[in-house]
C-alpha cells in the first residue's frame, strides 16, 4: 500500500449535509477498495485564483489514506461522477512515521541526570 493524500475543491454552494456526504462516499470508497483512512481535514473557504466553472470561492479540504496502487483509478472514478467537486488532486508522499515508532524512539533516549547526580559520577571517576 502506497500512502496517499486527496485534495478536493467543492462548490460553495453546497450544504453542510452534502459536504458531509461527500466525505462519507470518498470514504466509503477507499475503505471499500481496501484502503485506511488516516486523516481527513474540516474544509476550509478558499479564493480561487482563477475562476473554476465560473466560481471565484470553493471549500478545500485533504483526506490521507493508504491505498494500492491499482485502485486509484476507481477513486478517480467516483470522484469525476461527483457534480459538486470542482477539482481534485490525488498526491503519493512518503509514508508518515508512526506514533508507535515515535513512542520507541522515546524509550530509547536516556533519562536526564540532575547536575548533582552528574557531580557525583564525575566525582567517582576522578577519583579512581
Amino acid at each position: 500500500m502506497k500512502y496517499y493524500e486527496l485534495t478536493l475543491l467543492i462548490d460553495l454552494d453546497v450544504s453542510e449535509e452534502e459536504i458531509k456526504s461527500i466525505q462519507e462516499k470518498i470514504n466509503a470508497t477507499i475503505s471499500k477498495n481496501g484502503g485506511i483512512l488516516n486523516e481527513t481535514n474540516l474544509p476550509i473557504r478558499k479564493n480561487l485564483s482563477r475562476s473554476i466553472e465560473r466560481k471565484r470561492e470553493a471549500l478545500i479540504f485533504d483526506i490521507d489514506f493508504h491505498l494500492e496502487p491499482s485502485k486509484i483509478e476507481d477513486l478517480a472514478k467516483e470522484l469525476k461522477t461527483e457534480k459538486k467537486i470542482l477539482r481534485y488532486l490525488i498526491l503519493s508522499k512518503k509514508a508518515e512515521k508512526t506514533l508507535k515508532t515515535k513512542a520507541i524512539r522515546r524509550r530509547i533516549r536516556p533519562k536526564r541526570m540532575e547536575i548533582t547526580e552528574i557531580d557525583q559520577k564525575l566525582d567517582e571517576i576522578l577519583k579512581e
